[in-house]
């Protein structure tokens, strides 16, 4: 898995942090409010790759031949959900209740919002990465498309959370299906 994918994948996951983001800048007064909450979904984005990749290594050995399915279904239910949740109306209407900038519920929607980075981090165990550097990656990027995200809301509203999701979702959908091409079809096979 190269530094594009990688990224991609980074991106892909950012967007939860991203949809929360503008629901939180709503109510964004000072730059702490803009800083604070980025600092949270980024660190959490980049731990929990780490320790779904170790937790995915102690299993790898037992599911080695259908690595490449369960990174394609994996990704695929986390991307599925995001587009479900970015055509949710309800699901915007819902996120404003958590608008408040109180360090616990900030903790609680960075760590729900990186259960998915989780899932990532098992699948990257499948393949020959770097832990450290691509949870890096995903983290400093969701740190910055966080801090977007409460800019924008500060800005726009919640008029593009639900756009974020679906594109979020159809990034980690179409790695999932790369990466499932890539295994079935290998470059070598077909020259």
């Amino acid at each position: 898995m190269g530094l594009i994918e990688i990224v991609l994948i980074g991106i892909g996951l950012a967007m939860d942090a991203f949809a929360v983001s503008i629901v939180l800048g709503l109510s964004a007064k000072n730059p702490k409010h803009v800083i604070i909450p980025s600092m949270y979904f980024g660190f959490f984005q980049t731990f929990m790759p780490v320790l779904g990749y170790f937790a995915g290594i102690y299993f790898t050995g037992k599911i080695q031949d259908s690595d490449h399915w369960i990174a394609f279904i994996l990704l695929g239910l986390i991307g599925g959900k995001m587009i479900i949740d970015g055509l949710s109306k309800e699901n915007v209407k819902n996120s404003i209740d958590k608008n408040s900038f109180g360090y616990i519920k900030i903790l609680i929607l960075a760590v729900a919002t990186s259960i998915d980075a989780l899932v990532v981090g098992i699948t990257f165990s499948f393949f020959e990465v770097n832990i450290y550097k691509a949870a890096l990656i995903i983290g400093v990027i969701t740190f910055f498309i966080s801090m977007c995200g409460i800019i924008v809301g500060n800005i726009f509203g919640i008029k593009f959370k639900s756009k974020a999701e679906l594109i979020g979702g159809v990034v980690l959908i179409a790695i999932g299906v790369k990466i499932l091409v890539e295994h079935i079809f290998p470059q070598n096979s077909l020259l």
